[in-house]
């Protein structure tokens, strides 16, 4: 996908992940903060022709190719589009099957069980300081826990991301206020385990 850049629609009804987030937080979330990121970004890559045969990724990671004068504003806004689709990918509709796939016996090898692996993550989601995310990512085909603040994007790290929460107050205040612990508890009941595995299948098919 390059400029113009489109609204992706959620992959599921607004109401499709009640009780855990309301249709409410969907679509202020949906329609308004990350469409919010979409339109800036076609606003911003419009005044520049030769970055409109770019792609999301590559304005992400090829990031000496921006023009100085707005390479923040671009960084910010392209990863404010990239981060919101993967979240909104990354659930599905409540209590959604635990993984028993590759990516299952990956998180044991690695973080010992899938609740160590839950803990650990939310450790990650629940500490963030401020607006940010929490990610589970593949680097050299390994899987590893991460924290960003804002809207950076661990693809700017050349890692790979397969999982994020997004913690910002916009992702989950109007339902748990600030009681962030409860929104991260819950969330975990959305987990779309069939489309982090397969992205996890693919990406360890191109390592190998």
């Amino acid at each position: 996908m390059n400029y113009p850049f489109e609204v992706e629609p959620l992959p599921y009804a607004y109401n499709a992940l009640e009780p855990y987030l309301n249709e409410e937080i969907l679509h202020f979330h949906h329609d308004k903060h990350y469409t919010a990121y979409v339109v800036k970004l076609n606003e911003l890559v419009g005044n520049y022709p030769n970055l409109q045969n770019m792609s999301l990724e590559e304005l992400l990671i090829q990031t000496d190719a921006l023009p100085n004068e707005a390479k923040t504003s671009i960084r910010n806004n392209a990863g404010g589009v990239y981060n919101h689709e993967l979240y909104f990918a990354c659930m599905n509709s409540p209590d959604c099957e635990l993984p028993t796939d590759q990516l299952a016996l990956a998180i044991q090898a690695t973080f010992g069980s899938i609740e160590q692996f839950r803990s650990a993550f939310a450790a990650a989601a629940i500490n963030q300081f401020g607006s940010g995310y929490a990610w589970l990512i593949l680097s050299n085909g390994k899987l590893e826990i991460l924290s960003t603040p804002n809207q950076d994007t661990p693809i700017s790290l050349t890692v790979t991301p397969l999982l994020c929460i997004d913690v910002w107050e916009h992702a989950y205040y109007l339902q748990y206020q600030n009681r962030r612990a409860d929104y991260v508890e819950n969330w975990f009941n959305l987990i779309n385990w069939d489309f982090v595995g397969a992205r996890y299948m693919s990406l360890m098919k191109e390592v190998r």
